[in-house]
C-alpha cells in the first residue's frame, strides 16, 4: 500500500519523553519517600500578583474545586457578579478524575455532548453546547483555537465554559458557548511536579512538569511532557500513542513589564475506533426509523481494518506576549500567536447503506480519509483596567484583533470503496465487508490506498475591535455590557477531476451583550441578561461541517451570517464562608436566519431553531473535608423552521419540523465528590447520567441514555509521594458518547483502572 502522510517528527522525540518516563519509574516509591523527608513540604505556593492581570497563571496548589474568577481579562467581574452562566474545570477536579483529553474533562460539565467526525467533517472535538455544534469554537488563553484536533491537557491549568452565545468575546460561531483553554505558564517558585500512571489495557502515561526561577527571580522556566499509550477496555484491536512538550518562559515576574514566550507541540499515532454501524429497524426497511447502534452481539466489536486505518495527527502553537502596567489601574497586553495542527488518517466507517446489516448481518467497511493542515496566524492587543467616570466605578477591557487562517484539505483514493451489498459475511469482496456479529481487523486487505492531492484551499482574513464594560452603579446595582465588531472573509478553492471553483463571502456583523446585576448580599447575585452570536458562511474555514451550502452547482440567495440570541435569567450564590459557589439559570436561545434547504440546490437564511432550558451547578467545598462538583441540565430543544428534508442540495421525503435538534439530551446531569476520610486519605467518586441523543435532524438515528459511575481513592505516601487509584466505568456500562448523523455511532470506554504515583518537590 502506498501512502503519504503528514511531515511528523521521528518517533526519538516521543522515544525521549518515555524515556523521561521510565527514568521517573524507575526509583521505587520507597526511594522517592526517603529522598522527601529531606525536602520541605510545598504545600503552600502563593503566587504573585501582576497588576491587574498575572500571567503566571492561575495557583497550582489551590486544592478547591471552587473558582472566583476566569481567567480572561474580558470578563470584567468576578463569576459570581457576572450575568451569563460560566463554569470553570479547575486543575483539581482534572487530577481527581483522571482526566487526560478534553473530551474526558468536559464528562463533568452537563449540557455538553460530542459528535462524531468522518471524512468531510474532521474526526477530533466536536463538542455541541446548549446544542449547538461548537466545534470552531475552542480557545486558548483567550485566542481561538483552530483546525480539526483532539486535544490534550497535560499543558491545561483548567477549562472555562461559557455557556450562552457569546460573539461578542471571540468572534464568528460561539451560538450556544464556548471553550477556553487556560495553559500552565512560569510560576514565582520551583517546583518539579511530576507522575506515572500503569492502567489496565496497558495504559501507560508518564508526565513531567518542572518550574525553576533564575535571574534573581525575575524570570523563570517551565517544561511539560507527556507521554501515553493505552489500548481501550472493551474495544478490540484500538490503540492510542501520542507525545508531547510544552516549554515556556517569563521575563518580569513582580515588574511592571512581563513577557512570555511559549510552545506548544503535541502528535499522536493512532489505530481509530471506527464505531458501531446503526442497524435498521427490520430486515426489509429501506431508511431509519427509529434506530440505535447494532453491535450484532458482542460490544467488543472493531469493524476496522489493521493492515489499512490510522490516524497521525500534530499540533504546533508558538505564542509571544507582552504585558506592560501603565500605571496601577491600566495595563497594555499583546498577544501574537503562530499555530499548526494537521491530521492524515484512512479508517473504517461501518456503513449500513446498503441495508447489509439486518439482511445478511454483514458491515461495508467504506473507508473515509482525510489529509489535513490548518496554520493561523493572530495578533491580539488589548487594554484593561478600571477608572471613574460621572460617579460610577468602570471595569472595562478593550481590544482589537488581527487574525489569518489556511486550511488545506485533500485525502486519499481507496479502491474499491464503491458501497458494495455485502451477502456473504467477514473478509469478503477483498476485506471490503466483514460480519456484524464477528469482524475480523485482521482481515486482508486486497484494495489501493494511493494519494489524492485534489481538494480545497480556504483561506479566512478576519479583523475585529471589542469593548466590554462592568458599570458600578451602586454597591447593588452592576451593568455589564460588551460591543463586538467583525468582519469575515473567506475564499475557497477546490480542484477536483471535473476541474476548479473558487467561492468567497465577505460577512461584517455586530455582536453585543448586555447583562442587569443584582447583588442583594456581598456574596450572591441575581441577574438578567441577553446576547448574540453570528455564524458566516465558511466560519469553519474548511477544518468542520458549518451548515454552508456553497459548493460547486448550488444555487443561492444572498446568504448572511446565521444570528443566535439568547435570554438568561439566574442566580449565584457564594456560601459556607464563600467555599461553595451555587448557581441557577433559565434560558431562551433562538438561532435564526439558519441557512436550509427551500428547493432542490437551493438555499436561503430562512430556518429558525430554539432551546429553552434550566441549569444548576455547584462547586467548592461543602466542609473543609467534603468538595463536590455537579450540575444539572434540562434542554428542550426544537426544529421551529426546518426547510426541505435533505442532504447536498437533493430533497428527500419527510419533514423536520418540530423535531428535537441532534446531540441535544433532555436531561444530563454530573455528579463528582470527594472526601478527606483523614489528612492522608481521601476517596470520592462520580455519577453522569445523559438522555438519548439523537444522532440527525430527522430523529431516525439515536443513542440511548445511560448513567456511568466512577471511583476514586488517593494515599499521601510522604509529604511528597502520592498514590491514586480510578475505576472509570465502574459498572462496564456499554455505551455511546459520540452519535454521527448518517451510519454509525462511537462506543464509549469499558471498566478501566488507573493507578498513578505522583510527586511533588
Amino acid at each position: 500500500m502506498s501512502r503519504t502522510t503528514l511531515k511528523i517528527p521521528a518517533r526519538s522525540p516521543r522515544m525521549l519523553a518515555s524515556a523521561i518516563g521510565v527514568a521517573l519509574s524507575a526509583g521505587s516509591a520507597a526511594h522517592l519517600a526517603q529522598a522527601a523527608e529531606n525536602i520541605e513540604p510545598t504545600g503552600e505556593r502563593n503566587p504573585i500578583s501582576l497588576g491587574a492581570t498575572n500571567i503566571t497563571g492561575q495557583e497550582q496548589d489551590n486544592t478547591s474545586y471552587q473558582v472566583e474568577k476566569a481567567s480572561s481579562q474580558k470578563y470584567t467581574a468576578p463569576l459570581v457578579d457576572t450575568p451569563r452562566s460560566v463554569t470553570v474545570v479547575p486543575q483539581q477536579v482534572l487530577k481527581d478524575t483522571a482526566a487526560t483529553s478534553l473530551q474526558d474533562a468536559l464528562r463533568t460539565v452537563p449540557g455538553i455532548t460530542f459528535g462524531a467526525g468522518e471524512g468531510g467533517n474532521p474526526q477530533g472535538d466536536r463538542p455541541f453546547i446548549r446544542g449547538f455544534d461548537a466545534q470552531g469554537d475552542t480557545y486558548l488563553d483567550g485566542v481561538r483555537d483552530t483546525g480539526g484536533q483532539s486535544r490534550e491537557i497535560f499543558d491545561i491549568e483548567s477549562i472555562e465554559v461559557s455557556k450562552g452565545p457569546n460573539s461578542s468575546f471571540g468572534g464568528r460561531g460561539s451560538a450556544g458557548g464556548s471553550l477556553n483553554l487556560v495553559s500552565k505558564t512560569p510560576q514565582a517558585r520551583d517546583f518539579t511536579n511530576g507522575g506515572f500512571t500503569y492502567g489496565s489495557d496497558q495504559t501507560r502515561r508518564y508526565v513531567l512538569d518542572v518550574n525553576r526561577q533564575f535571574l534573581d527571580d525575575s524570570a523563570a522556566f517551565r517544561l511539560n511532557l507527556m507521554s501515553h499509550e493505552q489500548n481501550v477496555a472493551g474495544r478490540d484491536a484500538v490503540n492510542y500513542d501520542r507525545w508531547g512538550v510544552a516549554p515556556s518562559l517569563t521575563f518580569g515576574l513582580g515588574t511592571p513589564t512581563r513577557v512570555n514566550l511559549s510552545y506548544y507541540h503535541m502528535e499522536s499515532d493512532d489505530l481509530p475506533d471506527s464505531g458501531i454501524p446503526y442497524g435498521y429497524g427490520s430486515s426489509t426497511a429501506t431508511a431509519h426509523v427509529h434506530d440505535k447502534p447494532n453491535d450484532g452481539g458482542d460490544s467488543n466489536n472493531f469493524y476496522g481494518l489493521k493492515s489499512r486505518d490510522f490516524r497521525k495527527t500534530r499540533a504546533d502553537i508558538s505564542t509571544f506576549s507582552i504585558e506592560h502596567d501603565l500605571n496601577d489601574n491600566m495595563t497594555l497586553k499583546n498577544t501574537l500567536r503562530h499555530g499548526s495542527t494537521g491530521q492524515d488518517y484512512v479508517l473504517t466507517q461501518p456503513d449500513d447503506s446498503k441495508f447489509n446489516v439486518n439482511r445478511y448481518g454483514t458491515v461495508w467497511r467504506r473507508a473515509n480519509s482525510r489529509v489535513s493542515t490548518t496554520t493561523t496566524t493572530t495578533n491580539q492587543t488589548d487594554l484593561f483596567g478600571s477608572f471613574q467616570a460621572l460617579g460610577f466605578k468602570h471595569t472595562y477591557s478593550t481590544g482589537l484583533e488581527f487574525t489569518g487562517e489556511e486550511t488545506r484539505v485533500s485525502g486519499y483514493t481507496v479502491s474499491p470503496n464503491a458501497n458494495p451489498v455485502c451477502t456473504t459475511a467477514k473478509g469478503s469482496l477483498g476485506g471490503q465487508c466483514t460480519s456484524l456479529s464477528n469482524p475480523n481487523p485482521d482481515d486482508a486487505w486486497n484494495g489501493s490506498v494511493a494519494r489524492n492531492y485534489n481538494g480545497t484551499n480556504t483561506k479566512a482574513t478576519s479583523r475585529a475591535a471589542y469593548v466590554f464594560d462592568t458599570i458600578e452603579l451602586d454597591p447593588k446595582w452592576l451593568l455589564n455590557v460588551g460591543l463586538r465588531y467583525d468582519t469575515f472573509d473567506t475564499e475557497a478553492n477546490t480542484n477536483a477531476v471535473a476541474g476548479r471553483t473558487k467561492i468567497k463571502d465577505d460577512s461584517q456583523f455586530f455582536n453585543w451583550q448586555a447583562g442587569l446585576v443584582w447583588k442583594p448580599v456581598e456574596n450572591a447575585s441575581i441577574y438578567a441578561s441577553y446576547a448574540t452570536s453570528a455564524t458566516p458562511a465558511g466560519g469553519l474555514v474548511g477544518e468542520g461541517s458549518d451548515g454552508n451550502p456553497l459548493s460547486a452547482g448550488a444555487a443561492t440567495s444572498d446568504l448572511q451570517p446565521e444570528e443566535t440570541v439568547n435570554y438568561e435569567l439566574g442566580t449565584k450564590w457564594d456560601l459556607f464562608h464563600d467555599r461553595l459557589s451555587l448557581t441557577a439559570a433559565v434560558f431562551r436561545t433562538e438561532k435564526k436566519n439558519t441557512r436550509i434547504l427551500v428547493d432542490a440546490l437551493t438555499y436561503q437564511n430562512a430556518g429558525e431553531s430554539q432551546v429553552d432550558g434550566i441549569e444548576l451547578s455547584a462547586s467548592g467545598k461543602i466542609t473543609e473535608q467534603w468538595q463536590v462538583f455537579a450540575g444539572y441540565s434540562y434542554l428542550d430543544s426544537e426544529l421551529v423552521k426546518s426547510g426541505l428534508n435533505g442532504r447536498n442540495g437533493v430533497v428527500s421525503a419527510g419533514s423536520n419540523k418540530g423535531n428535537q435538534m441532534p446531540n441535544t439530551p433532555k436531561n444530563s446531569f454530573s455528579l463528582w465528590t470527594t472526601y478527606e476520610i483523614t489528612p492522608k486519605l481521601t476517596i470520592g467518586g462520580g455519577a453522569f447520567y445523559v438522555d438519548e441523543v439523537y444522532g440527525d435532524v430527522g430523529n431516525t438515528v439515536y443513542v440511548p441514555s445511560y448513567t456511568r459511575y466512577d471511583a476514586m481513592a488517593s494515599y499521601k505516601l510522604t509529604k511528597n509521594v502520592d498514590l491514586q487509584l480510578n475505576v472509570q466505568n465502574l459498572t462496564d456500562k456499554t455505551y455511546y458518547d459520540k452519535a454521527f448523523s448518517t451510519h454509525f455511532a462511537n462506543q464509549a470506554a469499558g471498566r478501566t483502572a488507573l493507578l498513578t504515583t505522583s510527586f511533588h518537590f
